[in-house]
């Protein structure tokens, strides 16, 4: 099994931008077209982008500072829900956030695509909670791409 580790700062308060893991709007505003949350241990987490089904619950949510959910998707064999674990730890840095993420229990083939759909949601992420309009999303998981085109 894989894990994917990275980190953002974000001009936002934490408590800004925990509301972006835990509410649907917020969810949906930077990751996401569609998205049912209970963020309570043991509520529902669930997300589709770009054709998948993300669903998982959550596992630990300290406002605002942690969120940990379980992650898989629905009909995969592969990374079926609940496999895998992300962690959010966000922590006070300066006038905004630092967004600590590590998403462990990834089969090694899923490392690369999750890795890959991390960097660009992260980045929508800071833009969204700094209060600014990411846009519209075109992002595709890798092997779906036509060679050279990387999404916006």
């Amino acid at each position: 099994m894989a894990e994917y580790a990275t980190s953002i700062e974000i001009d936002a308060a934490p408590g800004a931008v925990f509301d972006f893991l835990v509410t649907e709007s917020g969810m949906t505003a930077w990751m996401g077209r569609w998205a049912t949350l209970d963020p309570r241990p043991g509520g529902e987490f669930g997300v589709d982008i770009a054709g998948y089904a993300i669903r998982g619950r959550y596992l630990e949510v300290e406002r605002p500072r942690r969120v940990v959910v379980s992650w898989g998707v629905a009909g995969s064999a592969d990374l079926p829900p609940g496999t895998s674990t992300v962690e959010f730890v966000l922590t006070p840095a300066g006038r905004g956030t630092r967004v600590d993420l590590v998403h462990t229990g990834l089969p090694d083939p899923e490392l690369a695509g999750h890795a890959d759909g991390w960097t660009h949601f992260l980045a929508r992420l800071r833009v969204a909670a700094h209060g600014d309009d990411p846009g519209a999303d075109h992002w595709t998981p890798l092997g779906t791409r036509a060679p050279g085109n990387r999404p916006s």
